[in-house]
């Protein structure tokens, strides 16, 4: 089922038990060969300074450091970087792995468009991994993969914001391609463009949300209302800093990034500790001045 109905949607919800592996078992990255900020991607993302310089060893060196770190959690396979694709870094986006596919995103710039057809990603997964290939960039709708659909993995439901990077058509392509058992739709807050900017789910038991990111203020409380009391509520400046996007590698380790974590106040942080997370903080200054957080450097493989 895929609705905007959130009463429909939480019925069908709460009959799915959680039963899938909520996390993944390796990460795949794309190094920040080339990076820059792109002027294409900033038309739609206000999260970009623009502005800024950007320093491609600063870049790099931030990527490694963050490979290292989640490498004591989970197997990471690092995939270089081109230096016609400067936002290659945030791959999760394009690529996704689910057991049995890989599934390729419809990204809405051209300049994104090209690393959708990058040959080794996808001889890797289809050839090496054994995966078959979905490619939605064959439909027409618009459809930025786990940037703009959020997974409960564990329940096979999905919680899809609809922006400039998403469209309806694009929604019902992917919550097809993953398999899932319901998706929820709901409309970003005027001026988003990733969903995993203002939530998170946790391994399938807890919920990082800002709700000024949603353009209808029931969506939030009714997803937190389904993590009971498993939910950390975020202002418009711990969004604004990454707060949310955040991603839980196993049951227990949360990987955000250094900016992200300095604005969770104490009571949150001891919250998601109580709750059984440990809070693992890289820096990534330079990454995130094009306008995405460590979530968005992650792509999962199940």
């Amino acid at each position: 089922m895929i609705t905007r109905d959130l009463q429909a949607f939480f019925a069908v919800a709460a009959t799915c038990e959680a039963v899938a592996p909520a996390c993944a078992k390796a990460v795949f990255m794309v190094s920040p060969q080339g990076f820059r900020l792109a002027g294409q991607s900033a038309t739609d993302n206000c999260y970009m300074q623009m502005s800024a310089s950007v320093d491609a060893a600063s870049a790099h060196a931030e990527h490694r450091a963050l490979q290292t770190a989640i490498r004591g959690c989970l197997p990471v396979i690092s995939f270089p970087g081109d230096t016609d694709t400067p936002d290659a870094v945030f791959a999760n986006n394009v690529f996704a792995v689910t057991p049995e596919r890989l599934i390729i995103g419809h990204m809405r710039h051209p300049i994104r468009q090209r690393e959708a057809v990058r040959d080794d990603i996808r001889r890797f997964f289809t050839e090496i991994l054994g995966r078959t290939l979905i490619d939605l960039g064959m439909q027409p709708g618009i459809c930025e993969l786990t940037g703009s659909l959020i997974i409960d993995r564990a329940r096979g439901i999905g919680y899809c914001g609809l922006s400039e990077r998403c469209d309806e058509e694009g929604a019902r392509a992917m919550h097809a391609a993953f398999g899932l058992r319901a998706t929820l739709v709901f409309d970003l807050a005027e001026g988003e463009y990733h969903t995993n900017v203002v939530l998170s789910i946790l391994a399938g038991r807890a919920a990082v949300i800002a709700p000024c990111g949603f353009r209808d203020g029931r969506v939030p409380e009714a997803i937190a209302g389904f993590y009971g009391g498993g939910v950390v509520r975020l202002s418009p400046v711990q969004k604004a800093d990454f707060a949310g996007n955040c991603i839980a590698l196993n049951g227990q380790d949360v990987f955000l990034s250094a900016r992200a974590a300095a604005s969770l106040d104490s009571r949150q942080q001891a919250f998601l500790g109580a709750s059984g997370f440990h809070l693992h903080a890289v820096p990534i200054p330079t990454l995130e001045l094009a306008g995405g957080s460590l979530r968005c450097c992650v792509g999962e493989i199940y």
